[in-house]
């Protein structure tokens, strides 16, 4: 599948992979803000088999064809979201 990788310009190493070049519509509006202005970084053609050095393009390429999108973070907000969820406690779940 050709796709097209965008650089977020107000988050650092946050990148939009798009199944269609400046179809920036299919993104959701809360995320196009949260995101600010993209920039377009690099067109790949992508396959199951290709290696990616931050994603499973597996994941990657089924977003793109089920959504048309998807959301690749910092490797270091990854792991910041996994380890608050792993130090909350049973009532902090509750709540």
């Amino acid at each position: 599948m050709h796709c097209f990788v965008y650089s977020s310009q107000r988050k650092p190493d946050t990148y939009v992979w798009l199944a269609a070049r400046d179809e920036f519509g299919v993104i959701p509006e809360s995320l196009s803000m949260l995101l600010g202005d993209l920039r377009f970084v690099l067109e790949v053609q992508l396959d199951e088999q290709r290696r990616l050095p931050h994603e499973d393009s597996r994941v990657v390429l089924d977003h793109l064809r089920t959504q048309g999108w998807h959301l690749q973070l910092p490797p270091q907000e990854t792991l910041a979201v996994a380890n608050q969820a792993q130090r909350a406690t049973p009532d902090d779940r509750d709540a």
